[in-house]
């Protein structure tokens, strides 16, 4: 995209002033967008977006500037403003890049670009059909599909290169169930670092069937018991906590700061002894899977709490300035008008031994959260209040009737030391994650795992 004179003449610029690192950042994007609601798409949106960012440092302090402009006047205009704010003494810099090479852990076998909307278009229709012809009770469904090709570059002051494509692909059923006055909402979205190639894969008729499970069994469901007992949480999805109450607490971002429950605690048992937790960007075509991190540094596997302990943080260049720490791969942003900081990729609690059935089967009474929904978390905290999308009634060791209206309620490092089982069937749900540098797409994973006591709000007493 850009070439090395060209770079290593903005870089020169930019540390003019007395920086003492510079980066380039350069991303070149296609996106396209289509929605179907009520089996007529409604709207569709293809395009192409590329921009360019500068980021410096001082010591601990960092400016970042960015334009959509692709000329080298224009980017050696944004170089010189954006070395203004940094002050210092100049210091004489020989640049000399080193590219950094990889193998491809993302292997794309059929761009989304060399496939006609018409095709994307009838594949929306096979998922809305099957979630319409589910049950009577459904009165609508949404599908959003979703496929974008990103390619960058960064470059920076200490001689790093390096480049890579990733292309994501999702799809997104929604599918409303009514009866009198009551409606409920069931939902499905499977994603990865994949392209076309993904819905070979997966059963579209199953997803848009599923979505519309979930909205029929809780359309029928009876009100959830509230109190303070154990819950179990299934795979896939249910992860979101941990993600949501516990991850975002790991990440630099927070932990330079002293804004994580978590700061200064590696070594220290932050959970129960049975529980592991990682953040993993070289999975294969994942959806949170990059072979490098907005930064240009090779993604890895980060053993965050191992048994218990706390191990590692997630950390950005810039944090680990602050912090003493080695980087770990982890730094992320939506695109060029972000500058990167620590966050997650693929992020999930490790495979246990129990099997889901021993899990419901030592369970006396309880609550059985298959599908997880929105939440709030609290990050300096850990406190969060989680909607669970589809949950059940435990009784005597069984699944009985399934409950709408469960909100858990918690605090993330606590129910970390009241995981007593975890199951031993690992899966990942596709989700887009918020923050200081833009929405991102992160996996969260767990296997079923059982905390034993935790606030469930319901709209009834304790049975």
């Amino acid at each position: 995209m850009l070439n090395e004179k060209f770079i290593e003449d903005i870089i020169m610029v930019a540390l003019s002033t007395g920086g003492d690192f510079a980066e380039i950042f350069a991303e070149d994007r296609y996106n396209t967008e289509i929605m179907m609601i009520g089996g007529k798409v409604d709207n569709g949106v293809s395009g192409r977006d590329f921009g360019v960012g500068i980021r410096i440092f001082k010591g601990f302090n960092s400016v970042y500037a960015y334009t959509n402009q692709y000329n080298k006047d224009a980017l050696m205009d944004m170089a010189i403003k954006a070395s203004e704010a940094i002050q210092g003494i100049k210091q004489d810099i020989v640049l000399g890049f080193t590219r950094y090479n990889y193998k491809n852990i993302n292997p794309i076998e059929c761009p989304p670009s060399k496939i006609g909307n018409s095709q994307k278009v009838a594949l929306m229709r096979e998922a809305h059909e099957a979630a319409d012809n589910y049950s009577d009770s459904i009165s609508q469904v949404t599908v959003r599909y979703l496929d974008y090709s990103q390619n960058i570059l960064v470059a920076n002051s200490e001689g790093r290169l390096a480049e890579d494509e990733r292309v994501r692909t999702r799809i997104a059923i929604q599918s409303i169930a009514s009866k009198d006055n009551e409606m409920q909402t069931g939902s499905y979205s499977p994603g990865a670092h994949m392209g076309f190639e993904f819905y070979d894969k997966i059963d579209i008729k199953q997803c848009g069937e599923e979505a519309s499970r979930i909205a029929v069994t809780m359309l029928n469901a009876g009100p959830c018991p509230g109190g303070k007992f154990p819950v179990i949480i299934d795979n896939k999805f249910g992860g979101v906590i941990f993600h949501e109450a516990c991850g975002h607490g790991l990440e630099a971002t927070s932990v330079a700061k002293k804004g994580s429950v978590f700061a200064d605690k590696i070594g220290q048992q932050v959970a129960s002894d049975i529980v592991t937790a990682i953040d993993d960007g070289t999975i294969p075509n994942a959806w949170g899977s990059s072979n490098i991190d907005d930064e240009g540094e090779p993604t890895r596997k980060n053993i965050l709490i191992e048994n218990g302990i706390l191990k590692n943080y997630m950390v950005d260049k810039l944090n680990a300035r602050r912090m003493g720490m080695n980087v770990t791969g982890s730094a992320r942003r939506q695109s060029y008008k972000f500058a990167p900081t620590s966050r997650m990729t693929n992020t999930y609690i490790a495979t246990g031994k129990s099997s889901p059935a021993d899990i419901i089967s030592n369970t006396e009474f309880g609550i059985y959260a298959k599908y997880m929904g929105g939440g709030s978390v609290n990050p300096a905290t850990g406190d969060f209040n989680f909607a669970v999308m589809e949950g059940y009634l435990v009784k005597n060791g069984k699944v009985d009737r399934p409950v709408r209206g469960a909100t858990l309620i918690g605090n993330g490092p606590d129910i970390l030391h009241k995981i007593d089982m975890v199951g031993n069937n690992l899966e990942y749900g596709q989700g887009m994650c918020g923050s200081v540098s833009g929405t991102i797409p992160t996996d969260v994973g767990q296997p079923m795992i059982r905390v034993s006591k935790i606030i469930v709000g319901g709209g009834s007493g304790v049975e």
